[in-house]
């Protein structure tokens, strides 16, 4: 059977989603997107088409409308009941509808409701939505245009939005992908990298502040599109003053002008690269069958526990002497590597590094509640603040239950986040990390998690920032009012964004400042920035839908209306009043399109059809590519269910396949046939007879014969840990060089061969992996304490020495010397 995904009809065509067009405005660190939807309906009768697809989660969509027969219909947003009882109205009446709606669950995922397309009709849907765009490790922005949606793992007796569409889906989708860019800053765009093919970046001007791109021909959508902007001058603190909407009240947030502020705050270098003896540091990792998974859909790459492995790795020799630490994994229920937290020494890193070599992705579901429950429940250490770093693919159903809980416990830690492999929920990984004070990442396609990974344990590791102010300078007369809440944490480098209400009338030749102040220890900081308080004309009201966004956010996170404390039925309408009178969708609204134009009833039984984007499958063995079918509604002549078709080898994927059937909102059946990708076609029911075995043996479908070692992870997982290393065969076989070779070079002043050993390692990182630094630099930073303390004298005889045996030439000022 040819590859396939989403809805199939009786003659075995996917309906009835045709293309989707996107086009991307970025404007300094904000991007302004127009996704168009082309529909079309070959069936003989009325068809519904329902399609669940994943956006960015602090995205604002502001903007809904549909065109069919030439006729525009532009969308209402209302609360969100009224707009779904609305729309079932329309269908029952043989009307054309549209609904689009924010997940009750989680706010990176929508559903696109299509009634009533007659038989042979086209129809296009537009939907508009801002965002501010992530600033990555390097100074890039970050856009990404979700193709993946995983399917949510959901605890029993819940229900999920993503539950009717789950599948798996390794062939082309069924739909086709324009993609074009408009990218404009006043400091000039450097350069563009994507993880896809582009047509070369095209400067509009020589002052290159504006320039466009496109996603070249031929494009299958069947990964996530990210696109990395460089400016030339990327920290610049900003300021944008926008003007309020004419017809709005005058004082509501619509009807006032709003201020938007960019810091970037700076500490001094020794602040930011500490070795602190202090904090207490958790590990979560998700140990469900979704990550046996690979990181990507590329034809290679490492499965997402390896890269958890070999990050644990890199993390536990990272870590200061002195600290306390505990790794959890998680799936369908969690262990702990250790009772509570221990002291970080010899024993208890060596215990640690064994158990995770051992770590599978064998725990089924996703449940990552209960552990975070139980890491709540133990008391945190006097003097060591708790520092958690989660690792996962982001597939649960009760994002918001997390959040919530990170949320109360905030006080007394902070919570980084690592969200892993295409699809990961951009709710809940950035969501957690903004309960607790911490920073999201995102790894995809190639990029190495390491180094994302070592920036946040370098964030963890800087001295608190203490007694944060943000101050305003204005005329008077005016009165600003904050929209969102002043920044609780800071990091270098990490940019701050501050909305504000401007109340009152004021000379619009006038300027405001800004001022972050804060203390890093005991010496006092600040950021500022100077604007103009003149409305900018070009950004019509992209500043006031992000506030409005933010506002939203900070409601639905458990804020509380003023004289109402946290009432949530108060809560939730100053939520539907904000929503409505901004135009932005938020959990209790949605956007609903009628055709009030049709002179007449759209005639026959009418048939529903989910669409979705592709689908992450899971992968029942390491290595293994697999391609997969889905079809919904079993359409006469298709196989069985899933469950009746066949069995999957681990008894975790096939409980949390068999929990989504039944918790299938519609009644929608599930069929999924999997076949190997690089054989003849093996079927699910015969990958039983490779349980256990190697890797080695199984070359039909993936690598022939073991992984290559990684020389570095090598080297890093010999280290002590107290930052030395013992001189042996396994060691110097990483220079490519013989043990004797070795000890024949030593200097004679040195009677320590761990000191020399410990020479080599970091000469050899900093002669060969020097591209690497910012995965390996505190384990080096921790090395060179200790060889300074037992070298003495002799270090720069061993420097001289060991670039002589290495062949590198480096510097004693590399080492600091």
């Amino acid at each position: 059977m040819r590859d396939c995904c989403g809805l199939l009809t009786l003659k075995n065509e996917p309906v009835p989603l045709k293309g989707i067009s996107v086009q991307l405005k970025v404007q300094g660190f904000v991007a302004d997107v127009c996704s168009t939807l082309s529909y079309e309906n070959s069936e003989s009768s009325p068809v519904e088409a329902v399609f669940v697809f994943p956006m960015e989660e602090d995205s604002s969509v502001y903007d809904f409308h549909a065109e069919i027969g030439g006729v525009k219909i532009q969308a209402e947003i209302r609360e969100k009941q009224e707009a779904r009882d609305t729309y079932d109205d329309a269908l029952s009446s043989g009307q054309q509808a549209f609904l689009l709606e924010e997940s009750d669950e989680s706010r990176d995922v929508f559903r696109l409701s299509v009634g009533s397309l007659p038989a042979g009709q086209k129809a296009t849907v537009c939907l508009s939505y801002v965002t501010e765009l992530a600033v990555e490790a390097d100074g890039a922005l970050r856009y990404c245009l979700p193709a993946i949606l995983n399917p949510r793992y959901t605890p029993a007796g819940a229900q999920s939005l993503t539950t009717p569409v789950s599948g798996a889906s390794g062939g082309p989708v069924p739909y086709s992908l324009s993609f074009s860019a408009h990218l404009a800053s006043p400091s000039g765009v450097a350069q563009v990298k994507s993880n896809c093919d582009l047509t070369p970046l095209e400067y509009l001007g020589d002052d290159k502040t504006q320039a466009q791109v496109s996603l070249s021909p031929g494009h299958k959508f069947d990964r996530d599109v990210e696109l990395l902007v460089y400016y030339s001058h990327p920290h610049q603190p900003t300021a944008i003053v926008e003007g309020g909407l004419a017809s709005a009240t005058p004082g509501s947030l619509m009807g006032d002008p709003l201020v938007m502020v960019s810091l970037y705050p700076e500490f001094p270098a020794a602040a930011s690269t500490p070795q602190s003896s202090c904090g207490e540091f958790i590990f979560l990792v998700d140990r469900s069958g979704s990550m046996d998974c690979p990181m990507s859909n590329m034809e290679s790459g490492p499965m997402r526990i390896e890269s958890a492995r070999d990050t644990l790795l890199l993390l536990l020799k990272s870590l200061p002497l002195g600290c306390f630490f505990n790794i959890y994994g998680f799936g369908s229920h969690f262990e702990a590597f250790f009772p509570e937290s221990v002291e970080y020494t010899q024993q208890t890193m060596d215990s640690a590094l064994g158990k995770v070599k051992g770590m599978g992705a064998d725990f089924g579901g996703t449940e990552i509640l209960e552990p975070l429950k139980d890491i709540y429940s133990k008391a945190c250490r006097p003097g060591h603040p708790r520092q958690l770093f989660v690792f996962t693919d982001g597939e649960v159903g009760n994002t918001k239950d997390v959040i919530n809980e990170v949320k109360k416990h905030a006080g007394t830690h902070r919570c980084f986040t690592f969200g892993i492999g295409e699809g990961a929920s951009t709710a809940l990984i950035k969501g957690m990390a903004r309960a607790g004070s911490g920073h999201p990442e995102f790894i995809t396609g190639k990029d190495r998690m390491q180094p994302k990974v070592m920036q946040s344990l370098r964030f963890a590791l800087q001295p608190a920032v203490n007694n944060i102010v943000l101050n305003w300078d204005v005329p008077a007369g005016l009165e600003v009012v904050p929209v969102s809440e002043t920044p609780k944490v800071l990091f270098r480098g990490h940019r701050s964004i501050l909305y504000a209400q401007l109340k009152g009338k004021f000379d619009e030749s006038a300027v405001g400042r800004a001022s972050l102040q804060y203390s890093l220890g005991d010496e006092p900081h600040k950021t500022e920035i100077g604007f103009k308080l003149q409305p900018d004309k070009n950004t019509g009201l992209t500043t006031h839908r992000l506030a409005a966004r933010t506002l939203i956010c900070s409601l639905e996170e458990g804020g509380s209306v003023e004289g109402e404390g946290g009432d949530k039925e108060k809560v939730k309408e100053k939520v539907v009043k904000i929503s409505t009178e901004a135009r932005v969708i938020s959990t209790h609204t949605a956007f609903i399109a009628v055709n009030k134009d049709l002179n007449q009833a759209v005639q026959g039984p009418l048939i529903q059809r989910n669409m979705r984007p592709q689908m992450m499958h899971y992968s029942t063995m390491k290595r293994m590519r697999m391609s997969s079918c889905c079809a919904f509604g079993t359409p006469p002549g298709t196989q069985p269910s899933l469950t009746q078709h066949c069995m999957i080898s681990s008894p975790g994927i096939q409980r949390r396949l068999t929990q989504r059937s039944m918790m299938s909102s519609r009644g929608i059946q599930q069929r999924l046939e999997q076949k190997c990708t690089k054989s003849a076609g093996i079927p699910i029911m015969a990958l039983q007879q490779f349980k256990g075995v190697p890797n080695t043996a199984v070359n039909q479908c993936g690598e022939t014969g073991p992984d290559k070692e990684d020389p570095m992870l090598t080297l890093i997982s010999l280290q002590k840990a107290d930052g030395s290393w013992e001189l042996n065969e396994s060691l110097v076989s990483v220079f490519e060089k013989k043990e004797q070779e070795a000890i024949s070079k030593m200097p004679a002043e040195v009677s320590d061969k761990a000191v020399w050993a410990t020479v080599l390692a970091l000469l050899w990182l900093h002669g060969f992996k020097a591209e690497l630094k910012e995965e390996w630099e505190f384990l080096a930073m921790k090395a060179l304490s200790w060889v300074k303390a037992q070298a003495g004298a002799s270090l720069k005889l061993c420097l001289e020495a060991g670039n002589s045996l290495l062949g590198c030439k480096v510097e004693p000022q590399t080492l600091d010397l």
